[in-house]
Order: structure tokens, then C-alpha cells, then sequence
């Protein structure tokens, strides 16, 4: 019997759309965000697989699949994953790269949840997680069908920077996560999830010392547990090193605070609705094994290169030595700042490799 999986040849050439964005669009000389050259998209793109029938967890470790998700949840494994991270289209109408998410009813938008969820669940372990992204329009949907077949522990609101001023209306500048488990018995470290803020009143007992901060070279800081309304990250734009064209994509600091909390190093993460590979990325850089499913080629290999860069930097902005700061409170040595020159055009082959591939 051949073996169920697929590699997408160079010669399933990615949309027209999809090159005009990555190759042609003009940017200002300092823009970091990350683009592809026809060679990268032709190398990058022989990574992707297909499914055609069940496979084992061992061939779709570290892999990306390029498919409708409604194509492949019946070949799926059964309990392979320690965390689902889920970053649906919300219920409004947006293009991803061509492919077009209508808005729809709230029951309308809840029947379409029902027929990918249950199904996803059913790859997570007994002992495992779900993160949901939705915002206030899909949010209601996305708990009414989750309740159903999960625990819901907690709705995570976290504020976005950025957002449009409305005429009559307030100002649209926040997203939910609704974390969810399979059962009672789930993973969850406290510690690998502090924030580190400063003090702004820093009392201290009878002898001055600090009551419950500490004072180094950096300032006076306090490790603070985490809370369900995130208001320290800083959403993807063009100086940052990790920003994608992908319209929706999360900030990496946001994913890291999901897969610290709720996996741990050799855990397996899934992300059905894979984007531009931001999941697959932090899991890999925090030590963790991936599976994304991603039904655009565009974003599939923006992912792929995106994983090929974490191959040599690590770091995730907002997050060192183990701890999360508040925006715009790391020093710069603390920070790792990348050397924009650097990095804004990676060759990710070699002169040997490229050859390889031709």
C-alpha cells in the first residue's frame, strides 16, 4: 500500500493573488514583513502534504497540511493532540488571499462550527486543551457550540491597539479566547505564565526592603499571575520581524501565553486553521511538535518560511528568560532586537540546496 500522504509538487503553482502579494507589492525600505520569491515558494512548497486516507501521528509530526479541513478531519489520528489552538474565520465577511468568508446568522455561523469542531475534539487527548479565537460577533456562537462538547474554564479578552473609530459605535479594540479543556484533568503551569510589571507604589516592610517586588538594574518589578484580560500585546504591523500579510494574523507573544500554560516541551499542538503558521511557529521555537491544517498555499508556505526562520532565531517579542513583560517594558539587551538588515531578506537555501531543488 502507497503511503496516505501526498507531497505537493513544486508545479501546483500557488494563486495568482498570492504571488502579486508576496513578490509585487511595493514596501517602504525598513518594512519587515515577511515575503517570498518565486524560488522560496517553488523549495518551500514541496514541504506541504495532502492526505488521501488515515495516517499515523508520526507522519503528520512537524508537517503542514494543504487542504480543506472538512477534506481530512475523518483521517485524523484519534487523541493525538495535548492542545488545539483554533483561529477561525469570525462571522463577518473577509477575504483570505482570494477565499471569501461571508458573514452569516448567529444559528447560521453555529451550524458551521458544528461541522468541523466535534470532529476536531476527537484528535485531542483526554487531558487536553482548546483555545478558540473569536470576537464579539462570533463570540456568543463559539460558546454555545464549545459548552457542548467541552469544559469551558474561562473566556480570555485581550485588546488590540489597533482597530477603526466608528461614528456611532465604540471603537471595535477587543478579541476573545474561550480556553477549554476535554475534561477536568488538564495541564495548566502557572509559572511559565507570569507577567512581569512594573511597580508603580513599591511598598516595602519596616527593614525598606521590597514587600512583594523586586528591584535590579532594570527597575522595580513585580511577577504578577496571569488574568483572564490580556492587555500586553502588541498586534502584528510591518516593524515587526514575525508580520505576515495574513489579515488576521495573532501576535506570537499572544499563542505563547496558550501553549506555555497548557502544553508542555514534546506536547503536540494542532491548529486546524493553520493561516500563516503562527501556532506552528511558537510551538516550534518553545520546544514543542506541531500539526497545521491550512486550506490556502499562499499562507502555507509564508509558514513554511516562517518555520524555517525560527530555525535561527528563537526569540518571541514580549517574551525572555522564561517571562512575559508588559508592552514596552523590556530593555533593549533583554529584548534581543534583531538587526533589521539581517533579517528582512533571509535566503533560506543555500547555493547547494537551491541547486537541489532546481
Amino acid at each position: 500500500m502507497r503511503f496516505a500522504i501526498d507531497v505537493i509538487r513544486a508545479n501546483s503553482h500557488m494563486p495568482n493573488e498570492a504571488k502579486e502579494r508576496s513578490t509585487q507589492k511595493m514596501r517602504a525600505p525598513r518594512n519587515r514583513t515577511i515575503t517570498l520569491s518565486e524560488e522560496e515558494t517553488e523549495a518551500l512548497g514541496q514541504q506541504l502534504i495532502r492526505l488521501d486516507q488515515h495516517v499515523g501521528v508520526a507522519q503528520l509530526e512537524n508537517r503542514i497540511i494543504n487542504q480543506d479541513l472538512h477534506e481530512i478531519l475523518d483521517w485524523l489520528p484519534a487523541n493525538f493532540a495535548d492542545l488545539v489552538f483554533i483561529d477561525p474565520p469570525y462571522n463577518l465577511t473577509k477575504s483570505f488571499n482570494g477565499n471569501v468568508f461571508k458573514e452569516r446568522t448567529h444559528e447560521e455561523y453555529s451550524g458551521w462550527i458544528e461541522t468541523w469542531l466535534p470532529a476536531v475534539i476527537q484528535a485531542l487527548k483526554p487531558d487536553g486543551s482548546v483555545y478558540i479565537c473569536g470576537d464579539w460577533r462570533s463570540s456568543s456562537a463559539i460558546q454555545s457550540v464549545a459548552q457542548k462538547y467541552l469544559v469551558v474554564q474561562n473566556r480570555i479578552t485581550w485588546e488590540r491597539e489597533k482597530g477603526r473609530g466608528a461614528r456611532a459605535n465604540w471603537k471595535n479594540s477587543t478579541e476573545d479566547i474561550w480556553f477549554c479543556t476535554k475534561s477536568n484533568n488538564y495541564t495548566f503551569n502557572i509559572e511559565a505564565v507570569k507577567l512581569k510589571r512594573r511597580v508603580m507604589a513599591p511598598y516595602t516592610n519596616s527593614d525598606g526592603e521590597p514587600k512583594d517586588w523586586k528591584r535590579d538594574h532594570e527597575g522595580d518589578y513585580r511577577l504578577t499571575h496571569p488574568s483572564n484580560c490580556w492587555t500586553d500585546l502588541t498586534v502584528p504591523f510591518w516593524s515587526m520581524p514575525e508580520n505576515t500579510d495574513h489579515p488576521t494574523q495573532k501576535p506570537e507573544k499572544l499563542v505563547a501565553k496558550a501553549v506555555l500554560a497548557s502544553s508542555n516541551p514534546g506536547d503536540m499542538v494542532f491548529d486546524p486553521f493553520l493561516g500563516s503558521g503562527t501556532s506552528a511557529v511558537v510551538a516550534k521555537k518553545l520546544g514543542r511538535k506541531y500539526v497545521g491544517v491550512e486550506v490556502d498555499r499562499g499562507y502555507c508556505v509564508l509558514a513554511e518560511k516562517r518555520l524555517a526562520l525560527a530555525d535561527r532565531d528563537q526569540t518571541i517579542q514580549g517574551y525572555a528568560d522564561g517571562i512575559f513583560w508588559e508592552r514596552n517594558s523590556m530593555s533593549k539587551p533583554t529584548a534581543a532586537i534583531r538587526d533589521f538588515e539581517t533579517d528582512l531578506f533571509l535566503p533560506l537555501m543555500s547555493p547547494e540546496t537551491k541547486n537541489e531543488t532546481e
